[in-house]
C-alpha cells in the first residue's frame, strides 16, 4: 500500500442514490467517487440540486426510505464498507467516528430538551459517561465553541439562542466524541457575514485541535478558496472535476467549473468586466440522457459529447475531469476565460 493510500480515511466508490417518485426515478447521486485524506478539508460545490447534500447523507445512510435508496457503490471507512454495516454498528459510528452538522440547526435540535441535555446525550451514549461527567464535558464543549455565559445557557432551550449560537451548539454536539470525520452541510446558511466567518474559523480551529478531517458542502466559493484543501465540483448528480483548490480556482478544466469561476465577483473585476453567469438551467434528474448532461449549457460541445457521457479521468496528476475537451483546456487551445 502506498503512502497516499495509507493517508486516506474515507473512500467513496461509484456511489449511486436514487429517489423513486410518481414522476419517475430521480438520480440524485449517480456514480460519485472521491476520497478524503486524514487532516484535510474537502469542499463539495455545485448548484442547488446537484447532489451535494444527498452525497453527505448517503455516507451516514440517512437517506429517507422508502422514497430514497442507495442502489450501488462502496463507502470504505476504517477498512469497512459502511453500506454493509448492521444498524447497530451504524448507530455506534454516527456521532462518534463520523459526525454531521446540518443546514438548519433549528430543525436539527429538539425544541423540548435543553441544549445541555442534547450535548450530553452523545457523551452518555458513545462514551458511556455518567450524567455528572457528561455535564462537565458538555460545559467544556459549549465553552470551546464560544457560547457566552455557557454555564447559564447550558439549561436554555434552542429557541432561546440566535441562529449563530444554535449552529455553535450543533458543532459542540458534532465534535463531542472527537470524530475522525466531520461533515458540514452548508453550516453557514442564513447566518450574517460576521457570524459565518466566526463559525468557519471555529470549525477550522477545531479541526487542528481534534485532528479530524472535514467535508464542507457549500455554494460559497469564497469559503472553499479559504478553507478547503481539495474540491469536488458536482453537476446533476455527478462529479465533473476533482482536484486541489489551486487547480480548481486557477486552472479549471471543465466548462462548468470555468463558468462557476466566471460567476464570482473578484477584486480585479474592472479588468475582467461584468460577471458572466452560466446560461440555461440544470437538467431534470429524471430520465437523464446517456450523453454529456452539461452539453445544453456548454459552448464547447463536440461530437463525442452528444454520443456518450465523458468518464472522470486524470488529465494531469491528481486532477480529474469529466470532459472530452479537458486536455484542450490544459494545453491552452481553448482560452478558459474568453468572451
Amino acid at each position: 500500500m502506498t503512502e497516499t493510500e495509507n493517508n486516506k480515511i474515507l473512500e467513496v466508490k461509484n456511489l449511486s442514490t436514487y429517489f423513486y417518485t410518481d414522476d419517475g426515478v430521480v438520480k440524485a447521486v449517480d456514480g460519485v467517487s472521491f476520497d478524503l485524506k486524514k487532516g484535510e478539508t474537502l469542499g463539495i460545490v455545485g448548484e442547488t440540486g446537484c447532489g451535494k447534500s444527498v452525497t453527505a447523507l448517503s455516507i451516514l445512510r440517512l437517506i429517507p426510505q422508502p422514497l430514497g435508496r442507495i442502489i450501488g457503490g462502496e463507502i470504505i471507512f476504517e477498512g469497512r464498507d459502511l453500506l454493509k454495516l448492521e444498524q447497530e454498528d451504524l448507530q455506534n459510528l454516527r456521532g462518534n467516528k463520523i459526525s454531521m452538522i446540518f443546514q438548519d440547526p433549528m430543525t436539527s435540535l429538539n425544541p423540548v430538551y435543553t441544549v445541555g441535555n442534547q450535548v450530553m446525550e452523545s457523551l452518555i451514549v458513545h462514551r458511556k459517561l455518567k450524567k455528572e461527567e457528561a455535564r462537565r464535558e458538555g460545559l467544556k464543549l459549549l465553552e470551546m465553541v464560544g457560547i457566552p455565559e455557557f454555564k447559564r445557557r447550558f439549561n436554555s432551550y434552542p429557541h432561546e439562542f440566535s441562529g449563530g449560537m444554535r449552529q455553535r451548539v450543533m458543532i459542540a454536539m458534532a465534535i463531542a466524541n472527537s470524530p475522525s470525520i466531520l461533515i458540514a452541510d452548508e453550516p453557514t446558511t442564513a447566518l450574517d457575514v460576521t457570524v459565518q466567518a466566526q463559525i468557519l474559523e471555529l470549525m477550522d480551529e477545531l479541526k487542528y485541535k481534534t485532528n479530524s478531517s472535514i467535508i464542507i458542502i457549500t455554494h460559497d466559493l469564497g469559503v472553499v478558496a479559504k478553507y478547503a484543501d481539495r474540491v469536488m465540483v458536482m453537476y446533476a448528480g455527478k462529479p465533473v472535476e476533482f482536484s486541489s483548490v489551486d487547480n480548481i480556482f486557477y486552472k479549471p478544466m471543465h466548462p462548468y467549473t470555468i463558468g462557476l469561476m466566471k460567476s464570482v465577483t473578484r477584486l480585479d473585476e474592472e479588468k475582467r468586466g461584468k460577471l458572466k453567469p452560466i446560461e440555461g438551467l440544470p437538467p431534470s434528474l429524471i430520465d437523464l440522457p446517456k450523453c454529456c448532461i452539461f452539453r445544453a449549457r456548454c459552448k464547447y460541445v463536440c461530437d463525442e459529447c452528444k454520443r456518450e457521457y465523458p468518464p472522470l479521468v486524470e488529465i494531469e496528476k491528481d486532477h480529474f475531469v469529466s470532459c472530452y475537451r479537458g486536455k484542450e483546456f490544459m494545453e491552452g487551445i481553448i482560452k478558459r476565460f474568453d468572451n
